[in-house]
């Protein structure tokens, strides 16, 4: 470990929680309508109202709620299927991509729709601009937003009193998409194009290469047909490369929301590795902070919605006690580089700057710490986006994405889904507290009763049901298993890592497994679906439950739940619900191979 792994680590998270004050404060501001943005655009606000047919005035209670997000989503999924489908027909489309296959076309749909943004195809060579702007673009935004307001709706119930209702949905998503996703990506978007993220509608461009590059190539007759000796051994030729095809197109406005939505669907199949998407270290920092930003600040958001700063300062602390600990696991273990080349000799340096480590799969203008950085972010966040190649990770290495996916990705987290998730554990180490002590666990002022726990547990075991289920069908299924270009441990690896990353919603993967097939195209967004809507809806369910109670006030009984002790309870819970399901699953993957790597096997 050397200096440079120490600071970058370090200067990221002060610069994270530092921009995540002011924004903290800007959100709050908008979605209870204080902010001079919303009174300048107000009338602009209104008139979308109007022309959608929709109350503004009119709040609506935690079923209305849940049945119109869930029904706007139902809308979005089969609207991007269908642009998926016939985008052969559509404009915007100088390459002349196809259509999707319907089960590839339901399974990017469905990833899109649900923030997964989980890809089994290569997106420069699949899908059109129209479909990146009209159908990934919008549904970046749409996913992205729909998960602050389930969040920002589950904060109104701890802090509403005997209300009945927890907000209106189509003015939440109307205000974050307007003025906050919008403006946000917009800064974002232009940073990236001063760094060199390209921004066109051209048709992809022939450039020479610097040399010629010769392979040899079948002979073929003048109806095509490969020409073979008088031995009937094929007959090939010195072809020569004077020239590579680019791919073009409006990249950094994507880009912008796929990082700071937490979407992670790459334009490229190279994703933010790609010198298109991702040119330059500080774009790269860009993008790592843009990815934990509106998470790290939506805790504090809750603080003041609850008028009690230090609720969201504690849920935030163990947030990044959390992350930097994965971040000095992850960046050590890069660095400690695979034992097996070291005993060969095999030097492993990359630079003078960076000396020994794995870099097999990274980028060397990257190096060990942002790419460990990183790659602890995206899965931190439900983001998915990746600057190397997880699939070459140590094994260690890849533990620590898989595990912070595991978790329900609620160390920061997606934008909205992290913190809602966090809420869920933070209720059930109250009520673990409450049990320990004979007292009906309390948490920022509201009763935590049999209600309230049943939605947490449907939240909290539902996508480890998922996962683990789905990844029992993998290995033991052909469909499944034919997937597999690993055999052994890393093969269960790769799918419980592929199972994982569904349910949970965060799209990236161990790339060596192959998915684009029906088996996976299916069972994974069902899995996404389900890992999706199968808590948000439980967390609707626990906003409107507690918005309906009354305030308590503190008594000598009540557990504070701002301090270091309640950090290190709600730390210790996340961590130990995710070894009770996870630890014998990892143990046969990364675990196996951990210890076969030291073994020297």
């Amino acid at each position: 470990m050397n200096a440079n792994n120490v600071l970058q680590p370090a200067i990221f998270i002060i610069v994270l929680l530092a921009l995540a004050v002011p924004v903290a404060r800007y959100i709050t501001n908008v979605m209870d309508g204080s902010s001079r943005v919303v009174r300048w655009f107000g009338p602009l606000e209104k008139l979308l109202y109007r022309i959608a047919g929709v109350n503004s005035s009119a709040e609506m209670g935690w079923k209305q709620y849940a049945i119109v997000t869930v029904a706007f989503n139902v809308f979005g999924m089969l609207f991007l299927y269908l642009i998926l489908r016939v985008q052969g027909l559509l404009p915007g489309n100088p390459q002349q991509m196809t259509a999707m296959t319907p089960d590839a076309a339901f399974n990017t749909a469905v990833s899109f729709v649900t923030n997964t943004n989980w890809q089994d195809y290569s997106g420069e060579q699949a899908v059109s601009y129209l479909t990146q702007m009209l159908g990934f673009t919008v549904q970046n935004f749409l996913s992205a937003a729909t998960g602050i307001v389930v969040v920002i709706a589950m904060v109104r119930g701890f802090a509403r009193h005997s209300a009945n209702t927890i907000g209106n949905f189509w003015v939440d998503i109307t205000r974050i998409t307007l003025y906050v996703l919008l403006p946000m990506s917009a800064i974002i978007a232009a940073i990236f194009m001063s760094q060199g993220v390209i921004q066109n509608f051209k048709a992809y461009e022939d450039v020479p290469t610097l040399q010629t590059t010769t392979y040899a190539a079948p002979k073929l007759d003048a109806q095509g047909n490969p020409v073979k000796d008088a031995k009937g051994n094929p007959v090939t030729v010195d072809t020569p490369v004077t020239k590579q095809t680019l791919a073009m197109g409006p990249v950094a406005s994507q880009e912008a929301i796929k990082m700071l939505g937490t979407n992670g669907g790459g334009f490229f199949n190279a994703n933010s590795a790609h010198p298109f998407e991702n040119p330059t270290p500080f774009a790269n920092f860009v993008q790592m902070i843009s990815m934990l930003l509106i998470p790290a600040a939506l805790c504090l958001v809750f603080g003041r919605m609850v008028a009690d700063k230090r609720q969201g300062i504690a849920v935030l602390a163990v947030m990044t006690i959390a992350f930097a600990s994965c971040v000095a696991i992850e960046i050590g273990s890069e660095q400690s580089g695979n034992p097996l080349l070291t005993a060969l000799h095999v030097d492993q340096n990359a630079s003078a700057l960076q000396t020994g480590g794995n870099m097999e799969g990274k980028e060397t203008r990257f190096g060990i710490a942002q790419s460990g950085i990183f790659t602890v972010a995206t899965t931190a966040a439900s983001c998915g986006a990746v600057n190397n190649a997880h699939d070459s990770l140590t094994p260690l290495g890849g533990l620590v994405p898989m595990l912070l996916i595991q978790l329900g990705e609620v160390i920061f987290g997606g934008v909205g889904s992290g913190l809602y998730g966090m809420l869920a554990f933070a209720l059930l180490a109250v009520f673990v507290a409450g049990l320990m002590i004979g007292r009906t666990p309390e948490y920022v002022g509201k009763k935590i009763e049999a209600y309230e726990m049943k939605m947490v547990s449907i939240m909290i075991l539902l996508t480890p049901l998922l996962v683990l289920v789905g990844a029992s069908i993998g290995v033991l299924t052909d469909a499944g298993k034919a997937g597999i270009a690993n055999p052994g441990p890393h093969g269960f690896s790769e799918i419980l890592y592929a199972f994982s990353s569904a349910a949970n919603n965060n799209g990236s993967a161990f790339a060596g497994l192959t998915v684009s097939t029906p088996f996976y195209n299916v069972i994974l967004a069902i899995c996404m679906w389900f890992g999706r809507f199968g808590s948000l809806v439980p967390a609707l369910a626990i906003a409107g439950s507690l918005a309906a109670k009354k305030r308590l006030g503190v008594t000598a009984g009540t557990l504070p739940t701002h301090g270091a002790l309640f950090v290190v309870l709600l730390l210790g819970t996340v961590l130990l619900v995710g070894a009770l399901t996870y630890v014998p699953a990892l143990a046969l993957g990364p675990g196996i191979e951990q210890l076969m790597m030291i073994l020297g096997q």
